[in-house]
């Protein structure tokens, strides 16, 4: 069961991110503020839910959160600064755009820069611990999926409707026979190997 809040006297909000370990595509983080009596017992990582049910608690916490917002960071950027900092930035984005106030973050993971004069605190699979960080790990899963599965209109041989960016050996084999593209992470190990070149 997970928990709604850390600390009751906070307004907490919670942060998680989805596409870190993809070969393609953006990586979206999500920050959401449940209201303190808030209660799914659906709700959970969203890594544990299927795709049928992270699409259905997607509405829910877009019509029952007291404010949540998505950011994207795209593959140029990710080049740019890394996977981990533009994790954390897609976070800070989603922050930025919250009306609602707060006082405490809650993110999943172990890393994360301070955001304003804002506490935080990082907790090590805290979308499987409490409410408002799993809610925001299926916006983000969800927001992104959506986004993989447009881009498979135009690049299907990639097949990113299934596989949504990630290494699989599918993937890798496309991205062997056809090349990269502009949506792939120039700076991941797209092969797998001592890759050739792609670019």
């Amino acid at each position: 069961m997970l928990l709604a809040y850390k600390n009751k006297d906070f307004i907490e909000v919670g942060c998680d991110e989805a596409g870190r370990g993809c070969l393609a595509g953006p990586v979206v983080a999500a920050a959401v503020i449940l209201p303190s009596d808030f209660s799914n017992e659906l709700l959970n990582d969203s890594k544990q839910l299927t795709e049928k049910d992270r699409i259905a608690l997607k509405s829910i916490i877009e019509k029952e959160a007291l404010e949540f917002a998505v950011s994207f960071i795209y593959q140029e950027k990710i080049d740019e600064i890394n996977i981990l900092h533009a994790s954390i930035l897609a976070m800070h984005e989603s922050l930025d755009k919250l009306k609602h106030p707060f006082n405490f973050i809650l993110v999943d993971g172990n890393r994360f820069n301070k955001y304003k004069e804002v506490q935080h605190e990082c907790i090590i699979k805290g979308d499987g611990k409490y409410m408002s960080i799993a809610a925001a790990s299926i916006l983000a899963k969800t927001y992104r999926d959506e986004y993989m599965e447009q881009l498979d209109k135009d690049f299907p041989h990639y097949k990113w409707s299934k596989n949504k960016g990630y290494p699989t050996v599918s993937h890798r084999k496309a991205i062997k026979e056809f090349g990269a593209c502009i949506h792939h992470r120039k700076t991941f190990n797209l092969l797998g190997t001592n890759q050739m070149e792609l670019f």
